[in-house]
Parts: structure tokens; C-alpha cells; sequence
């Protein structure tokens, strides 16, 4: 997974001389391909790269290796090269000299997504990485968020995780009412027991970011209200018990379906003690090994990549950032043992040695 990043990744000059970004998309010879879901989009974008800082902060602060270091840094140069002086966020470059696309739905300035993403990885990195720029890039950003209405729910979760975050530092009282806010928002986001990503949305939530469950158990216990705890035990309960059993034998799996699962399994386990949600994040996790309706690995160990799905009973020969990214963070312990095995070269991209 590292290895494939590293192939994705290009530096980013105009966004800074440490700018680094990876590619949305590879095909089945691994040359990068743009995003074109919605028109041109791209060929890299906050949302990949934001995740992916998280990544290589977690695995800094684990290895202390200097090339993760270089990563956080390159990472965090992109992602803060990407915010307008009003605090919101472009999603896409449009080439590697970092033309910002401004115009397309899945880029403009202050989407749902790349806004909330973006805050994330600056409130995760803050303390790890000290850079003064963070904090007051994160205060631009948030004033865009709260007192936001109409906010779907599993973008919603993506606000909680920041503030908890920043709770780590604080006992900011009104940021705790705003937490308990956006948590009854999300609690109320539902179809019986069942949360769901938005008030759309019909039949069973898709799994691609769904991790309210995680997010509504941490908080549970960061406000000491066991309610939301209830909750999330109820939702996971129906809808990653049956799936997790069954080898995710759905028509179209992605390994971002497979990921929020395991994290959403792996917090409840850790919030709740009950030993079948750790079983039930271990099952998951082997969907990447095969353990999938393709009866395939998903994550080709000896090419250090992902594909980027199983359709029916296919694994896709592509692979790109999002399927590497949080691949690599669901099989985050395989992640370290690889990482202190790969060199610079191996585990950096060309273009910045």
C-alpha cells in the first residue's frame, strides 16, 4: 500500500516547495489517471490528500522515520496550499503545476466532503506535527461548519471526530455543546435503529464512509451520555454483523466500505469491551485477503497495492489513492511492519527522492 501511494505521489512545486499530492487514479499498468466521474475533475485532491496525512502522522508518530516525516510535511503543505484566505477548501487540481479546479461540483470551494476532511487531518496533525500554520488554518475552516444546517450525516460524523480531536486539548464548553449538537443531529438521521447517511437516503446506508456508529460511541464517552453508545451498538448490530458473516457479498465492495467497517467495529470493541465486535473487525480486515466474494486478496502483498474493489465476483485491476489510503489504515499494524522495511526510495515518491 505504501508502495503504491508512493507511486501515486508527485510533488506539487506551486503549492510549495515540500508539496506533495497522489493521484486520484491508476489504471491496470499503474499510469495515473484523472478523475472524470463529473466532467474533468482532476488529478489529485484534498480528500485524498488529507486522509493520507493522517496516515503518515500516525505512522510517524509509531516508526519516526524521516521519510513519513516527509510525507506529513509535503502532505500538510498541499492541503494548506488548498484553502482560500476565507477558510474554505478546494477539492482538485486540475494538473501537476496545481491549477486549482474551482468550478466543478466535486471541487468548489467549501464542499461537504474536502471542507470536513480537510479539518479533520489539520485537527489530527496539529500536535503531532507544531506547525503554527494549523491552528489558524483550522479556525478559518470551522466557522464554516458551525451553525451549518442541513448537513448530511455521515459528513456530520467527520465534524464530531474534529472536535473531539480538538477537545484533546480543551475543555472548550461551547465546543462541547456544539458536539452534543451535531450528535443528536446525527442521531436523528435514521431509519428505526438504523442510522443512515442522510434523510434521502432509502433501503440500507451504503458503508463508503459510513462510521457514525464510531464516532457517536467515542463521543459517548468523551460527554458521558451512554445513550449515543446505545445507539451505535444498535445500528452496527444490523448493519455490519450480517454483512462482515457474509464476506461482504454484495454486488460492488470497495475497500472504503470495508475500512469505515473495521473502524467502526474496532472503536466499539475498544468503547465497549464486547469481544465479538473485535472478532467481527478481525473478519472484516481478511475481506483484503481474500476473504471476499471474489475469493481473491484484494491487497496484492508482493506488488504493495490495492485493488479498487470487487465487482460480483471480479477484483478490479486498478488502483488508486483512496483504495490504498484507507486500506492502509484499516491494516495499520501491517502497515508499521512494512514501513520499517521499505527504504526512502521505495516509500517516496520519485519526483522528490
Amino acid at each position: 500500500m505504501l508502495r503504491q501511494i508512493a507511486r501515486l505521489g508527485r510533488a506539487v512545486p506551486s503549492a510549495g516547495n515540500r508539496a506533495l499530492a497522489i493521484a486520484v487514479y491508476a489504471d491496470a499498468a499503474g499510469d495515473p489517471v484523472p478523475a472524470r466521474e463529473a466532467g474533468y475533475e482532476g488529478v489529485a485532491c484534498v480528500d485524498d490528500a488529507a486522509r493520507a496525512l493522517e496516515l503518515y502522522c500516525d505512522l510517524w508518530q509509531v516508526t519516526r522515520l524521516p521519510w513519513a516525516l516527509r510525507w506529513c510535511q509535503g502532505l500538510l503543505e498541499f492541503v494548506l496550499a488548498m484553502q482560500d484566505d476565507d477558510g474554505r477548501w478546494v477539492n482538485f487540481i486540475l494538473d501537476w503545476e496545481g491549477t486549482q479546479n474551482r468550478e466543478g461540483r466535486t471541487s468548489v470551494p467549501g464542499g461537504d466532503f474536502w471542507q470536513a476532511r480537510a479539518l479533520q487531518a489539520l485537527a489530527h496533525s496539529s500536535d503531532i506535527l507544531g506547525d503554527k500554520r494549523i491552528d489558524a488554518a483550522i479556525r478559518r475552516g470551522l466557522r464554516h461548519i458551525v451553525g451549518a444546517t442541513d448537513v448530511p450525516a455521515d459528513v456530520r460524523a467527520l465534524h464530531v471526530m474534529t472536535a473531539l480531536a480538538l477537545l484533546d486539548d480543551t475543555e472548550d464548553h461551547e465546543l462541547r455543546g456544539v458536539v452534543a449538537t451535531w450528535c443528536d443531529e446525527i442521531v436523528g438521521c435514521r431509519d428505526g435503529d438504523m442510522l443512515m447517511n442522510s434523510p434521502f437516503e432509502r433501503g440500507r446506508p451504503h458503508l463508503w464512509g459510513h462510521i457514525q456508529e464510531a464516532v457517536l460511541a467515542d463521543a459517548g464517552v468523551r460527554l458521558g451520555r451512554a445513550d449515543l453508545v446505545v445507539v451505535a451498538r444498535k445500528s452496527a448490530d444490523i448493519l455490519f454483523a450480517e454483512v462482515v458473516r457474509g464476506c461482504f457479498n454484495l454486488p460492488r465492495t470497495q475497500p472504503y466500505d470495508v475500512a469505515s467497517a473495521v473502524y467502526v467495529l474496532a472503536r466499539l470493541a475498544d468503547v465497549t469491551g464486547a469481544s465479538e465486535y473485535g472478532a467481527l473487525a478481525t473478519a472484516a480486515r481478511a475481506w483484503f485477503d481474500g476473504r471476499n466474494a471474489a475469493g481473491q486478496p484484494v491487497y496484492s502483498r508482493s506488488e504493495g497495492r490495492v485493488g479498487d474493489g470487487v465487482d460480483g465476483h471480479r477484483v478490479s485491476t486498478e488502483s488508486g489513492a483512496e483504495a490504498n489510503i484507507v486500506s492502509a489504515q484499516a491494516l495499520f499494524d501491517d502497515v508499521v511492519t512494512l514501513a520499517r522495511e521499505l527504504s526512502s526510495s521505495e516509500a517516496l515518491p520519485v519526483s522528490v527522492g
